[in-house]
């Protein structure tokens, strides 16, 4: 049993043995890794999962101490949730925050003069590898009108609502609102603003768990032939 304070994940590489994509989509691919547990010489296991490229969530705190709630039809889900703005890193070489803040820009019409980092997960990691990390922004403004983004498909649906924080974690605690991102991030924020939203990491602060910052490579099934 590991105790203290000082406990946390670790990056824990295994030996590839092998790769294969089964299926590339327009986002996302589905992978199949033959690797190894125990080193060289343990069995080998195969896993397939969704390779992802990772996305940014947003939690939009005004001076009122609201959050922005988007409405969002989901289609696997069946549903129309309450979200906060989120999106893909699908941009090549652009940076966390950059992302975030066109993010906001395009689902909310919002900009934001502070940034913070709540909170960084993966979302499904015994499927997928996608990792999120949700910003806490504020000091907000609007974006011109004659700047804003023209929303399509499923966006042109978004709804926009202000709700009083502590209402939305009312909201999540009563199974009303279902949104990882808005679950977690809206949790971490009502925990930071009881300490004055001290000891947040700063919006750069560096992000090894995204797939992008790893330094190793798998070995590809044609490299063992």
């Amino acid at each position: 049993m590991v105790a203290g304070q000082g406990f946390a994940d670790e990056h824990d590489p295994r030996r590839v043995i092998s790769s294969e994509t089964l299926y590339e989509g327009r986002i996302w691919n589905v992978v199949s890794d033959t690797f190894t547990l125990s080193g060289d010489d343990g069995d080998a296991l195969v896993r397939d999962y969704i390779a992802h490229p990772g996305a940014v969530a947003i939690v939009a705190l005004d001076d009122q101490d609201r959050v922005l709630l988007l409405k969002q039809y989901r289609q696997p889900a069946r549903m129309s949730l309450w979200e906060v703005p989120a999106g893909l890193l699908d941009v090549e070489g652009e940076d966390f925050v950059a992302a975030a803040a066109r993010e906001l820009a395009e689902e909310a019409d919002l900009t934001a003069a502070r940034w913070d980092v709540l909170v960084d997960f993966f979302n499904s990691p015994g499927s997928s590898s996608e990792a999120i990390r949700i910003y806490l922004a504020r000091d907000l403004a609007d974006v011109p009108e004659d700047e804003r983004h023209i929303r399509t498909e499923e966006e042109a649906e978004i709804e926009h609502l202000w709700v009083d924080l502590e209402e939305a974690v009312a909201a999540i605690l009563s199974g009303r609102l279902h949104n990882p991102s808005a679950v977690a991030g809206i949790l971490a924020a009502a925990q930071a603003a009881r300490t004055g939203f001290t000891g947040l990491r700063p919006a750069d602060a560096p992000w090894p768990e995204h797939p992008s910052q790893r330094n190793e490579l798998p070995v590809r099934a044609d490299a063992d032939r």
